[in-house]
This record gives structure tokens, sequence and C-alpha cells, in this order.
């Protein structure tokens, strides 16, 4: 008999409900986390009585109704709407491009068929490009001059950091536009933000687990493998296997968080985003807008994106043909590892929205035994 029937690694999203789930099952977990906080990148701190998104703006939606309904027996949502503005140069912009964005971009145009007319007017410009070679292509052919040079081209090449002629084509398959008056980013039935923060769900998702914090798995690795019957492992796939076959690339952030004192609302919404190339950071969050607050502070942070080396915090997969194709040969290698399931973003080098997240794990064949 080992001693524990699970050992999850990492107290994020998958690996919390997974060990809630196993618990529920009668199984006796151990949850390892590197971090010294449970929540994974969805961990909120609270500052002045401000749910602070410590690793960026996490906005819960979803379409499935399992989902909806697993979640809402865990916390309660409130109904924020996430509806960012786009900041280029000093202009302001509603997100994603709809008719509030075309009319403040076109004084002249004022209805659905002149906006779609003047787009169409300006991807013509480039119908030449049969095959576009990188993003500056891409964009131009799908946008047009003005919604690319001022929404798009800045803010990915602070993304990627590169210029727009380096980035790849791929990563701008399509662009939506919507001719309503309508700033809902999401078009899930299902958003919001959970009352409290994100931290009060993982607390009690594991309530009654035993949790380790500040404990790398992977420094003993075989220690821990000997007392459990199986592992659910959502680090980084290719650290499980010591990079034997070569490091995946990622793109991280860094986050400057702010306390502004006896400043009541710093910005009046909860996202702006930088879309011009000379302003250094992507985004400012406004935490206290997520759940309406009306606290005498506020609390900002600037995001940056910035390059990933080891040692930094990976946050985004960069999926191009290098990186498939290693994170593919890391698949097969995991596939053989009987008693270890790899899990989530990281585990299975894939960007996953939450809600994602959540139904892989309720649908884990290990569960459902």
């Amino acid at each position: 008999m080992k001693e524990y029937d699970y050992i999850i690694v990492g107290a994020g999203l998958y690996g919390s409900i997974f060990a809630h789930e196993a618990t529920k099952c009668g199984k006796k977990c151990l949850v390892l986390e590197r971090r010294s906080h449970i929540g994974g990148n969805c961990y909120t701190k609270t500052v002045n009585d401000i749910n602070v998104h410590y690793y960026g703006a996490h906005i819960f939606h979803t379409s499935d109704e399992q989902v909806w309904q697993y979640m809402n027996r865990i916390c309660t949502f409130n109904h924020y709407v996430n509806s960012p503005i786009a900041n280029y140069k000093g202009e302001l912009y509603n997100m994603p491009f709809n008719m509030n964005t075309f009319c403040k971009l076109w004084p002249d145009v004022h209805t659905p068929a002149e906006a779609k007319a003047r787009i169409a007017e300006q991807q013509a410009e480039y119908a030449n490009i049969a095959e576009p070679k990188n993003l500056l292509e891409q964009g131009m052919k799908l946008a047009g001059r003005d919604i690319f040079t001022k929404l798009v081209k800045g803010y990915s090449e602070k993304q990627w950091g590169l210029p727009a002629e380096e980035i790849p084509a791929f990563v701008l398959r399509r662009l939506p536009f919507r001719f309503t008056f309508d700033n809902n980013y999401f078009n899930d039935p299902h958003q919001g933000i959970p009352i409290g923060g994100y931290t009060p769900i993982f607390e009690k998702l594991l309530d009654g687990i035993e949790v380790r914090l500040d404990t790398d798995f992977l420094a003993e690795k075989e220690r821990f493998l000997a007392i459990a019957d199986r592992v659910v492992y959502t680090g980084p796939i290719d650290a499980y296997f010591d990079f034997r076959l070569g490091h995946l690339d990622f793109r991280s952030l860094r986050f400057d968080h702010q306390l502004k004192e006896g400043v009541e609302n710093f910005q009046g919404n909860a996202v702006f985003n930088y879309t011009d190339r000379e302003t250094p950071y992507t985004r400012i969050i406004e935490h206290k807008h997520f759940e309406f607050g009306h606290q005498p502070d506020t609390v900002i942070s600037y995001e940056y994106s910035q390059d990933w080396h080891p040692g930094v915090e990976p946050y985004y997969p960069i999926n191009n043909e290098r990186n498939d194709a290693l994170a593919e040969q890391y698949r097969q290698l995991a596939k053989n590892e009987q008693k270890v399931s790899f899990g989530g973003r990281l585990g299975e080098y894939k960007y996953y929205d939450m809600d994602k997240i959540v139904a892989q794990v309720l649908q884990h064949p290990w569960l459902n035994e």
C-alpha cells in the first residue's frame, strides 16, 4: 500500500479540482505547490479590501452548462461583463471591434453598412497578398490599415517582443468584427467574477486535503513517485523529463502592482489595453472594478509582456512549428508514464481558458473509473 492514492503537483485550477473530486471519491490526496500560495495564476490577494488578480485579469466565462453549474456550487459569481478599452496614443476605443469602435475610428461612419463598406475598402488594398508571410501582411489583409495599425500591431509587437514583420502570420488567424453597439468581449452566455475573489474557491476545493506549499516536486521526484499510486502533474511537461529533448518556449509576463491610497477611481474600467508600440506595458488593470468596488483606495497593475528563459514564470505557449513538434515528442514520452497523468496549460503545452480546464478535469478517466 502506498502512502497516498494521488499526489497532485500544482494547486491551480486543474490540480485543485482533481484533488477535490478524488477526495470526494474516498481517495487520499497530497497536493504539492511550488509557490507559497494556492490558486495558481488565478490567485487573488486582498489589499485594502480589494481583491487583486495577482497574475493578471481572470474573467470566468463559459458556454458549458455543466461547468457553469459546477462552479456555482463552489462560489457565487457577480454579473461583471468584460468590456476592455483600447488606448492608442490617448485615443480611446471600445473592444472588441464593434460599432462603437468603428464610429470613433471613422467619424463619418454611422451605420453597419457604412462600417462594412469601409472595412472592405481597406481590406481590398491588400487583396493581392495571397499568402501572408508575417503578422503585418496578415493583419492588413484581415483588418485593413486603420484597425490593424491602431488596435492590433503595437499590442501584438509587445506581446511577442518582435516587430510585426517578424511575427508569424499564423498568430492572427481571424479578427472578429461585430456590427452592433455591443462592448461585451465574450459571446458565452455565462460570465462573471467570483464574489470575494478566486482564492476562496481554492480554499474550499482544498479544505481537508493535505497541501504542502513551497515544495518543488521535481527536486524530489523519485521520492514522491514512490509514495503514491498515481501522480497528476500540472507543471511544464519538458521540465518533468529534465528537458532531455530541449526546452519548450513560452512568453512571460511581469506585473507592477501599485496601491493608490486616496484614489477612489483611477481609470473607470477594469482593463485598459495600450495598443501603441511606444507604451512599454500592454495593459493597466484596476482590480476594484471587477467587483464594482467603492473603496476609498484603488490598486492598479501594469502588465508587461517579456521574454521567457529558465527561471522565469512561463505563461503562454508559443505554438509555432518548432514548439508544436517538440511538444508532441514530449507527449509521446508522457504516454509511457503509466502512473503519471499530465494536464493543464503547462502539462499539455496548450493554452486553455478556465472553463476548458474545469471540463477536462471532470472528464478525467481516473475520476470516472
